[in-house]
């Protein structure tokens, strides 16, 4: 015996007239806003370029920071170095957020009896944040070497990435301690009511929450920390600002810091808009009363 499924029935729906004259004054209004924005940046951008081109000294500052010819010259140098730090950006991202998200932990364990390894987590993520991030490297390029132990690399690209994990992994941890303190602790207790240990508590439980919610600043973070992998030439890697810093000592001209430093922005920009985009998507569905 088979069962015959009833065809869905037509949707009758018509919008009122008010209805579809509501959203065609919404559509007008928002082209409206758009063309006006439109209108008033490139009004600014044009009032700002006057200005510069205007000045007394911006045919020199032209040859010296915007000549095309050096920017050509130097382009294939610059995107070589730069592929370094992408790999910098990716490798030292993936460390930081696993890190990161272990020293929240431990820094959030209660108990007395990890008392100890909370203290060392809070002087860790104190120190490393207090620590001037070129400081930082510094020390870690020049000064582990000097100590000559066994096993210790001399590459200052690795060097360079270590000192970076731990300035950011601190930086880092303290956005996921947020989070995690930001989940009430009915949400505990309920999950502990139900039988779950402490660590499938926060495994299962606090942990996706707090996650969730600190999403847009450890974007944030990611951010800093690809446009810092430029401080790694400090110990001698050919990145992309090192590569702009040879051509630049060799013509005297400044144009390849200028073109290091676009193809940085250009890197930041769509990681910034996914940021503000996470964030909108975010707050939007908290006003919706949806899962945050």
């Amino acid at each position: 015996m088979t069962v015959r499924d009833d065809p869905a029935p037509p949707d009758l729906y018509q919008p009122s007239a008010r209805r579809i004259e509501r959203e065609r004054f919404r559509r007008a209004r928002t082209r409206r806003a758009g063309l006006l924005a439109a209108g008033s940046t490139l009004a600014t951008a044009a009032v700002l370029v006057a200005l510069v081109v205007s000045s007394p000294g911006w045919s020199r500052t032209r040859e010296t920071f915007f000549n095309w010819h050096y920017a050509r010259k130097s382009l294939p140098d610059v995107l070589h170095g730069l592929w370094l730090n992408v790999q910098l950006m990716v490798v030292c991202g993936a460390i930081v957020l696993a890190a990161g998200l272990l020293v929240a932990v431990v820094r959030t364990l209660r108990g007395p009896v990890f008392f100890p390894l909370r203290a060392l987590a809070t002087a860790y993520v104190d120190f490393f944040r207090g620590l001037p991030l070129i400081i930082c490297l510094l020390a870690v390029v020049f000064g582990l070497p000097a100590l000559r132990l066994n096993g210790v690399p001399n590459d200052p690209v690795v060097l360079g990435g270590f000192a970076l994990c731990l300035t950011y992994t601190a930086y880092v941890a303290e956005v996921f301690r947020a989070g995690i303190e930001t989940v009430h602790p009915s949400q505990r207790a309920a999950a502990r009511s139900l039988g779950l240990t402490s660590a499938q508590t926060m495994r299962y439980v606090v942990l996706p929450q707090a996650v969730r919610r600190v999403v847009p600043p450890l974007l944030n973070d990611l951010v800093s920390l690809q446009k810092d992998t430029g401080l790694v030439s400090i110990g001698g890697a050919v990145d992309a600002v090192a590569a702009a810093q040879i051509v630049a000592s060799r013509s005297f001209n400044y144009t390849p810091y200028v073109v290091a430093g676009v193809i940085f922005v250009a890197l930041t920009i769509p990681m910034t808009r996914l940021t503000d985009w996470v964030t909108a998507r975010m707050n939007r569905r908290q006003s919706q009363g949806g899962a945050v």
